[in-house]
């Protein structure tokens, strides 16, 4: 009985790390032109919360290159076409572009990057995709901001 005493005694002692929000999440990007994951579940308990993009593929990035954009779905064609126009240079995103609340830089095959988010930007409706040209079609996911 002491036994099952000290392992549950251990387990309420770890309890609050287990419950604590986690305030980042990992984004792999294929060759294929797909995202692992679909949806990002946000604690609204955390200030920012930090996204790792990961490049699974080999393609050099001028050429199947992949970036993380944050915003709202409803304003994904138009930071499509205007990212278009700014170059891989500019990561695939107009500069100063208000619609946009994070994006990372653009990566290839065996790259990786990370960037932050405030959260408090964030809202219903929002969502994260490529913006290499032609690549949100397939690649792109939706947000929840979760209690």
């Amino acid at each position: 009985m002491i036994r099952n005493f000290l392992a549950a005694a251990a387990l309420l002692a770890l309890a609050p790390s287990a419950f604590a929000a986690t305030c980042s999440a990992t984004i792999e990007g294929s060759d294929a032109m797909k995202y692992n994951v679909s949806n990002i579940d946000i604690s609204k308990s955390c200030k920012t919360f930090t996204i790792t993009l990961k490049h699974s593929g080999k393609m050099a990035k001028n050429v199947m290159g992949h970036n993380v954009v944050i915003a709202k779905a409803a304003d994904m064609k138009g930071i499509d076409a205007d990212g278009m126009k700014a170059g891989l240079a500019s990561d695939y995103v107009k500069a100063g572009d208000a619609r946009v609340v994070a994006h990372s830089k653009v990566v290839g095959g065996g790259e990786s990057t990370s960037f932050t988010v405030p959260v408090a930007k964030l809202g219903s409706g929002y969502s994260f995709f490529c913006s290499f040209p032609g690549h949100s079609a397939l690649m792109k996911g939706t947000i929840t901001l979760v209690p």
